[in-house]
């Protein structure tokens, strides 16, 4: 068996797009996915990339990918990387991809002196968390996750006096 980690391309999108929506599938969130595959790959691979992704492959078959971007710690005064998703193909879980696409993300993070390597995952995703502890990941007990989305964002950004043309 041969395991492979490469850096996606943009041939790789509607590739990308099976795996986010299998990803969606296995967490029971399917009616979240509403990406346009056009406007994705504008935003992975066009002129301003706002993430990166990695494809993992057993045996020159695509079976799972990591998709992340990068974040920055004031206290560090570094970047650190966020992994969005990480996702592995029934089929081939408890072949080492998931562990091989964590460590070339964590050899990036040290590569691109990163400060740190963190993600979220599902508080009922026991086999990913176990999984995770394994390999040294912690807990941030402390931390409770915030978002703004649909039209609270569009409220708040309306809200401003400001112009969002920070280019």
């Amino acid at each position: 068996m041969t395991l492979v980690i490469r850096p996606a391309t943009a041939a790789d999108l509607s590739l990308i797009a099976e795996l986010i929506r299998a990803l969606a599938e296995y967490e029971k969130l399917s009616e979240e996915v509403r990406f346009d595959e056009t406007v994705l790959g504008t935003k992975l691979f066009g002129p301003r990339p706002y993430a990166e992704v990695l494809i993992g492959e057993i045996d020159g078959a695509a079976q799972g990918f990591a998709l992340f971007f990068h974040n920055f710690s004031t206290f560090e005064g570094k970047p650190g990387i966020y992994l969005e998703d990480l996702f592995v193909r029934p089929e081939a879980r408890g072949s080492g991809l998931g562990k091989a696409l964590l460590a070339a993300l964590a050899c990036l993070a040290v590569e691109r002196d990163c400060a740190r390597l963190e993600w979220a995952v599902l508080d009922w995703n026991e086999p990913a968390i176990g999984f995770y502890r394994r390999l040294g990941a912690k807990f941030m007990d402390e931390w409770t996750v915030m978002r703004v989305d649909g039209g609270a964002l569009a409220r708040l950004g309306a809200e401003s006096r400001f112009s969002a043309d920070f280019a």
